[in-house]
């Protein structure tokens, strides 16, 4: 008798959701993709600038370990070793299987790949397509997908909302508890294995953020709040050039600095010339100043924080408004058109200014989530990854796993520009072999699992938006939202400090109170949004204690999390490749005091005792409706950790 095809539940239709599904269907099984929204509208279409991968087309000296090297070095040696190794070594064989799908990517003259500078690296290793890189890979990945859904293997079912897990009596995820937005009709799928990649979660930050607004984080809180683990929830990435606007403000990629573009601001406090008008010697190019060698292209948290200290702690933003300049003026309209013609139109059409004629305004914003749900994986003898093993991006919840921006092992402290769209690729395709692995040998099969249990978890959840249809308090939910938002962004963003984390954290029990008096604005049955927008918000703010409560509890400076106070002041001249001599000598005997300046010796013990007590892994887990923290080891096997420095 014919064995029926495994079914895979996957919530999201972006990079991660779409490769996992592609790779799913060449081992001949079903899968579900559950979208909030149009595959084709998922968020990885809104990154812009490129995609990473050390081919080396230029003959620079690049390769898969220097790329390796610079991820984690970029993350502050918090990311997963094994796991960034492999991706950075997939890399290459990840950018031609898109390039044989089709992806429009530049080309140089002679027809090979083109590529460009991001920031974090000296070498020219990101593929681009123009600067709509994203939505040509998930085009192209759709594409693929087509071909599967022609020929019944996979079901899309868009414009639908994951709630939850489905979990039997022994938490092991059954299946998925959807909501349809149209009709708002809440029903169970059964599955083998769900996988969620449903991106990330920085709309907690609410208008201050570069995200769309389905960026809620609202599934992977809601595992959360089923028993799974989220970890490194207070590393969120601070993207340094973002278009300020009164409704949200909007992402002016890195490869706008990738091709030449200076950031600059006057160097008179309240100059209000217009910019053109400013002399080279009265124009203050910080970055390039201040790291020589990296330039305008240091790693984005590097490059946020000295943003920050020009406009508030030196005064010198534009107008005295938090703005400072990026000058793409001295390229071609041409090379400009042909590069960034993309994102050079957005900026046109939301200011009203030509950046080919005018040099732009931008400031930081919240852009990525470096942490998410705690996810597993497996190695050999030798620290690779294996391929099969259903270990791989499993959740601490048996059966669901997590992929893409929802999961948490691969940038560390801080993500290096144009990995994102490689994590996502790299998991989506790791992720399937796995899965399988698990749905084939898992103890019972879906068709053994009580009726009951679907049903439970149905009733629940219709009770559940039947009660929040009937909420009839004083407070907008839109509004509640907002708040949350400026409270975050007031006081969990850029610098950091433990009298306003613990402010700030406390003040979320009052959101909670808030909460409990909202008034549902729209409670009519056909394609109504305010019972699901509030029911994120709910996740929101769950989410926003995880962020905050780590936040606080962590006290170091590294990567996106800047806590000034334990700033382990690193001497100007020190050189990295120090603490590495220092720590050759600790493994063969007593440090030679002469060997090292004092104050050079001093900071590398300071160095060495802060990775004692903080180089791990922040894992939160949901207890008496709050967060629980503990922290776990980092795995450091493959490349020892070392102080950052980019100049």
């Amino acid at each position: 008798m014919a064995q029926r095809r495994k079914k895979i539940i996957i919530i999201g239709g972006g990079l991660a959701g779409l490769s996992a599904a592609m790779k799913i269907c060449e081992s001949n099984a079903e899968v579900v993709i559950v979208a909030y929204q149009s595959l084709k509208r998922s968020h990885s279409v809104c990154a812009q600038g490129g995609i990473n991968a050390a081919i080396d087309s230029r003959g620079e000296g690049d390769s898969p370990d220097r790329h390796f090297y610079d991820t984690i070095k970029g993350g502050d040696f918090l990311a997963e070793q094994p796991l960034a190794r492999d991706m950075c070594y997939k890399a290459p064989s990840i950018i031609r299987l898109m390039d044989r799908m089709g992806v429009a990517f530049n080309r140089t003259r002679e027809g090979h790949l083109a590529f460009r500078r991001f920031g974090g690296t000296l070498y020219s290793r990101t593929a681009f397509a123009g600067a709509t890189t994203g939505q040509q890979l998930v085009y192209s990945l759709d594409e693929q997908v087509r071909k599967y859904e022609h020929d019944g293997m996979v079901q899309k079912m868009e414009w639908h909302e994951y709630l939850g897990a489905v979990l039997d009596s022994k938490g092991i995820c059954r299946g998925a508890i959807i909501h349809n937005l149209r009709t708002n009709e809440i029903f169970t799928l059964a599955g083998d294995a769900v996988i969620l990649a449903t991106g990330g979660p920085s709309r907690v930050y609410a208008n201050g953020s570069t995200a769309s607004t389905v960026n809620t984080g609202a599934a992977a809180t809601m595992a959360y709040m089923q028993g799974a683990k989220y970890a490194n929830g207070e590393f969120i990435q601070i993207h340094p050039t973002a278009i300020p606007g009164r409704d949200k403000l909007r992402l002016m990629s890195e490869s706008a600095r990738g091709e030449g573009g200076r950031i600059w601001v006057p160097k008179k406090p309240g100059d209000n010339r217009d910019p053109l008008d400013i002399p080279e010697m009265e124009r203050y190019y910080f970055l390039e100043e201040r790291y020589p060698l990296f330039g305008n292209l240091v790693p984005r948290d590097v490059a946020s924080r000295e943003i920050y200290d020009v406009v508030y702690n030196q005064n010198l933003g534009i107008d005295g408004q938090p703005m400072v300049y990026l000058d793409l003026t001295h390229k071609s309209k041409e090379y400009l058109q042909d590069r960034l013609g993309g994102i050079l139109d957005i900026y046109k059409k939301f200011t009203g200014d030509d950046p080919k004629l005018t040099p732009m305004k931008i400031f930081p914003a919240v852009h990525y989530s470096m942490g998410g749900l705690w996810t597993d994986y497996e190695t050999d003898s030798e620290e690779m990854i294996e391929p099969k093993s259903p270990r791989n991006q499993m959740t601490s919840i048996q059966g669901l796993y997590a992929a893409g921006e929802a999961d948490c092992h691969y940038h560390g402290a801080n993500r290096l520009g144009a990995n994102s769209l490689l994590s996502c690729i790299y998991t989506g395709l790791m992720i399937g072999p796995g899965v399988l692995s698990y749905a084939k040998n898992v103890s019972k099969s879906k068709e053994d699992i009580p009726s009951s249990v679907f049903e439970d978890a149905k009733s629940y959840w219709t009770g559940r938006f039947k009660s929040i249809s009937k909420m009839n308090g004083s407070e907008n939910p839109y509004q509640l939202h907002r708040d949350l938002g400026e409270m975050m962004m007031a006081n969990v963003l850029i610098v950091r400090d433990n009298k306003t984390l613990d402010r700030a954290y406390n003040s979320i029990s009052d959101f909670e109170t808030r909460f409990k008096d909202i008034k549902c604005v729209d409670s009519n049955d056909w394609a109504n949004p305010t019972p699901s927008f509030i029911n994120q918000l709910y996740c929101m703010i769950h989410l926003s204690k995880i962020i905050t409560k780590g936040a606080l509890l962590r006290d170091e400076f590294r990567g996106a999390h800047f806590k000034p106070e334990f700033d382990l002041n690193q001497p100007s001249d020190f050189d990295p490749h120090e603490y590495i001599h220092y720590q050759e000598q600790q493994n063969f005997g007593e440090v030679s005091g002469d060997a090292f300046p004092p104050s050079h010796l001093a900071y590398m013990k300071r160095f060495e005792e802060n990775n004692k007590k903080w180089l791990k892994t922040t894992i939160a887990q949901f207890k008496d409706n709050q967060p629980n923290i503990t922290y776990a080891d980092v795995n450091t096997s493959l490349l020892t950790p070392r102080p950052r420095k980019y100049d």
